[in-house]
């Protein structure tokens, strides 16, 4: 359903936690975070008249370019929450949403934003964010922040020797409706780069990523990752090519 905020608008939804998106103890995951907020965005945008089906009649389709996400208080298995979404408009090359979620008194959970690109789906190159901004009204834009810098940029720290965490091969479950790997699949990656014993006791806090290379099926992504005060870089490399970079802090 749709809320108006300061005059502007957020596309707001309850949900309820599902058992088969929290951990070993019962928490959301971050890649089911990036996996609920992936379809609020399409949802949201489709609404106002800039979804996937608007974007696809012209050639082109909505990727997400960067993510920054902190678990302020991680919702657990079965509790009702409420996640709303909207958009600040284009920054740069970026197009720029926000997400919230909260408990269903209002006390805040996650907050995230993410930047966006519009690709060609022909030629599977950046569209000119100029040709996407005239089919975004300016009157659907909500200037409030979530996280209030815009997702950074995210590299493996210089001069560091990353462990080799082996090689991921893009199969039928990592592919989505645009042909490519979906971007929560890499946080799933990601993740399984950090140590099970770490992760069952310790909590996620921060979450970071980039995207700089799309991946298919049958391709082989060697994926790295580096660990400096706590948190963990990991890297994924395709064909030479950087793929994704995530950076996770636990607390």
């Amino acid at each position: 359903m749709w809320g108006a905020v300061n005059g502007r608008m957020q596309y707001v939804a309850a949900l309820d936690i599902a058992c088969y998106q929290t951990d070993v103890n019962k928490r959301l995951r971050p890649a089911a975070f990036m996996d609920l907020a992936q379809e609020m965005a399409y949802q949201a945008a489709e609404t106002m008249g800039f979804g996937y089906g608007a974007l696809l009649r012209e050639g082109k389709a909505w990727v997400l370019s960067r993510m920054h996400f902190e678990f302020i208080k991680a919702p657990y298995w079965g509790d009702r929450v409420s996640m709303a979404t909207w958009h600040k408009g284009p920054s740069g090359p970026f197009f720029i949403r926000e997400f919230s979620m909260d408990s269903q008194e209002g006390e805040p959970l996650v907050r995230a934003t993410s930047s966006w690109i519009a690709i060609d789906t022909l030629n599977r190159r950046m569209a000119k964010p100029a040709e996407v901004e005239l089919m975004v009204p300016s009157s659907t834009v909500c200037p409030i922040h979530s996280i209030e810098e815009h997702a950074p940029k995210v590299m493996m720290p210089r001069g560091v020797e990353p462990e080799k965490m082996g090689e991921h091969r893009v199969n039928y479950t990592d592919v989505d409706l645009l042909g490519h790997t979906n971007n929560a699949r890499y946080m799933v990656w990601a993740m399984d780069c950090v140590p099970f014993e770490v992760l069952s006791t310790r909590k996620v806090a921060d979450v970071r990523i980039n995207f700089s290379h799309e991946t298919t099926a049958g391709q082989g992504v060697a994926i790295s990752r580096y660990v400096q005060d706590g948190v963990y870089y990991v890297e994924g490399m395709v064909e030479g090519r950087n793929a994704f970079t995530a950076r996770i802090e636990l607390r």
